[in-house]
């Protein structure tokens, strides 16, 4: 299977993207919607771009073209203005490029958006600039999916007032693809039972602290600055990212739940790596996934790593991509040695391998674009 890698967060080049060749001049009576469309261009793998034309200003819009249940979708925006006039004012007066944006998600219904949106998230500003001859701002949103979504159309819709004009909106179809995820039955001995039932105070506010972090979304935590890559060399994987389990205790009873990353049978003391640049944002040990890091890349987007046997960074550090966070291990409820990777966006659940390019179809790494 071919393997692409993520590219929509190499910060050098968001601005070049930006230059894609003008269309015919927009109408200038009207300025409620789009007053020119590029025809629908698409890159060599799952990213697609669309130009819109706007009175004072144009727009550049990329995103997939399919997605899976499970994934997210991630809508950037590259906003340029030459009308040297307005440009002038907003650099002479200081404004601010970007004041408002979110992206919603609908299922289509009869060719059209449903009524009541899926999801919604607010855009963010990954770079803007300003002078006396242009003004360029480069935005960001992402959406988490469902692992329980089935395959058909739906609507990104991008809302946003840019350069202090009125709020514009625009729909962005994209199609969910299926996909097949594992089922299975894991069996607890004692110990673990006890861990995976226990409602003691201490678990429940380990549990309330980690829920405060992954809600908390920071306009201005953007510490990605290369592609990601897997946290551990190891390619034997234990479990799969939103297998359906059943928790079978070891006194006959029994629970389920949804598996929310991915696991690596390594042995213990095998090093584990951020899976990209950020912000450790919690280190400690914890009752259920005992020694576990978790690092904050983008406002709401989230790496966690758990079960590990020591740990190598703390909260407040700053780290790369690569770099040692810990040794894995099999602390926490743990059946045997190994590492739990999980992404979480606007504290929900997404694929890990989403972010790496190690997908079941080809060309969905750049998804991201």
């Amino acid at each position: 299977m071919k393997k692409f890698f993520l590219s929509v967060f190499v910060f050098f080049a968001i601005f070049s993207a930006c230059s894609a060749k003008k269309n015919a001049p927009a109408d200038s009576k009207s300025e409620s919607r789009p007053q020119a469309e590029s025809n629908q261009s698409e890159t060599a793998s799952n990213s697609l771009i669309k130009t819109y034309e706007f009175e004072k200003y144009k727009l550049i819009a990329f995103y997939p073209k399919e997605v899976q249940p499970g994934d997210a979708v991630f809508v950037r925006l590259c906003f340029e203005t030459s009308d040297k006039k307005f440009a002038k004012s907003l650099f002479q007066e200081k404004k601010s490029l970007f004041e408002e944006g979110t992206l919603s998600f609908y299922i289509e219904e009869n060719g059209k958006k449903g009524e009541k949106p899926l999801r919604k998230s607010d855009f963010y500003a990954l770079s803007s600039q300003s002078d006396k001859k242009s003004s360029a701002l480069t935005l960001l949103s992402g959406i988490p999916l469902s692992s329980w979504w089935n395959a058909g159309n739906y609507v990104a819709v991008a809302e946003f007032s840019a350069f202090g004009a009125e709020k514009q909106s625009v729909e962005i179809p994209i199609k969910m693809i299926p996909k097949e995820f594992v089922s299975e039955t894991i069996p607890l001995n004692a110990s673990n039972t006890a861990i995976k039932t226990d409602t003691s105070k201490a678990r429940a506010t380990q549990i309330n602290r980690l829920n405060e972090i992954l809600e908390t979304r920071n306009p201005a935590s953007v510490f990605f600055d290369a592609p990601f890559t897997p946290p551990t060399p190891a390619t034997r994987r234990t479990s799969f990212f939103a297998d359906r389990r059943v928790y079978a205790y070891s006194n006959g009873k029994s629970s389920t739940s949804l598996h929310f990353g991915i696991d690596y049978g390594v042995p213990t003391g095998s090093e584990v790596r951020a899976c990209a640049g950020g912000k450790v944002v919690l280190a400690e040990t914890r009752v259920s996934t005992g020694w576990s890091v978790c690092i904050e890349h983008l406002p709401g987007l989230y790496s966690l790593y758990y079960h590990m046997s020591e740990l190598k960074v703390e909260v407040g550090q700053t780290v790369e991509r690569g770099e040692l966070i810990g040794l894995s291990g099999a602390t926490g409820l743990a059946t045997g040695p190994h590492l739990h990777w999980e992404m979480r966006l606007n504290m929900e659940a997404v694929s890990p391998d989403f972010f790496t390019g190690d997908f079941t179809h080809e060309g969905a790494a750049e998804r991201l674009h």
